[in-house]
């Protein structure tokens, strides 16, 4: 299908076209603590066509004839790899944490709708926690690599299990942080994106509290020009996408949050994963998988 063709579509089929069948080739799998996992996989066509909030519907193994969806954290289009971040919590990912280099994984991707961030708010504030810092990762790296927008992008990731990588005091100075917190995730340092870590299990460096209290903090110190420039994304567990939806309408800003939910087929066909949806129109059931997982976070959490 032609890009032309799918921009036509209607809307409840849009992603035909989109979605491909891949057997992916393990590049490296890396452990982190926490029994968390770094993916690289060389899947050509999802590298080609994802966007940050997209994610991938891996088979973990050839005996569990269910898939399971992951975030995706990095693509290189050019180099045809993805990454994806995951936790072990169940049989699928415990079998996908044995999967070695060189062996193949059959995945389908990219799928969903994806972040969108407006030029007219270049002050992007990324919130991730646990399992959800993925698609902020991505998001993060797309706008340090825009070179037509003078993006301004601050990520704060929270976890209260160790993060899946090494913190360092960041070199970047963040004027509107808690003075406490000056740990970041080294590689959004490198790419001259400050970031901010929140936990409350006494990580050094960390701001003591949940990410959307640090969120909050920073948001307060802004003075109203800068805050006007500033637009919400978030992923993470359902409470916390609840808190930042409450914290972007106290600070009037628009936000947009990318959903978790359990999935059996994700490309729009069971329906399993619908969350109910406000809008104009009234409510409706929206499936995560294709309509989402991004929605505008006032429509989920009126």
């Amino acid at each position: 299908m032609s890009a032309g063709t799918a921009a036509a579509a209607p809307a409840h089929r849009a992603h035909r076209g989109t979605i491909h069948v891949e057997d992916g080739l393990i590049l490296q799998h890396t452990a982190a603590e926490a029994r968390q996992y770094i993916l690289r996989i060389a899947a050509p066509h999802t590298a080609r066509l994802a966007a940050p909030g997209s994610f991938v519907h891996l088979r973990c193994d050839d005996a569990l004839p269910m898939r399971r969806p992951l975030s995706i954290m990095r693509a290189s289009a050019g180099a045809g790899w993805i990454e994806v971040l995951y936790k072990v919590v169940g049989a699928g990912t415990e079998a996908l944490s044995r999967r070695r280099s060189g062996e193949t994984l059959n995945l389908l991707g990219p799928i969903g709708q994806g972040f969108t961030p407006h030029p007219v708010r270049p002050r992007v504030l990324a919130i991730g926690g646990g399992v959800g810092i993925p698609p902020m990762v991505f998001l993060a790296e797309r706008l340090a690599t825009d070179r037509g927008t003078s993006w301004k992008p601050l990520v704060l990731m929270g976890s209260e299990i160790p993060f899946p990588f090494r913190a360092r005091p960041s070199r970047m100075l963040v004027p509107a942080a808690p003075a406490e917190a000056i740990a970041c995730m080294p590689l959004l340092d490198e790419w001259g994106v400050p970031s901010r870590l929140a936990s409350g299990a006494g990580f050094a460096g960390c701001f003591n509290g949940h990410v959307t209290e640090l969120a909050a903090h920073w948001l307060a110190a802004l003075s109203d020009a800068e805050r006007a420039e500033v637009e919400i994304f978030a992923c993470g567990p359902t409470p916390m996408l609840a808190a930042t939806a409450a914290l972007a309408r106290r600070f009037s800003l628009p936000c947009q949050v990318s959903l978790e939910e359990y999935m059996a087929c994700a490309v729009g066909g069971c329906a399993g994963c619908a969350v109910e949806v406000h809008g104009p129109e009234g409510r409706a059931m929206k499936r995560v998988c294709v309509d989402g997982p991004v929605f505008e976070a006032q429509r989920v959490f009126p």
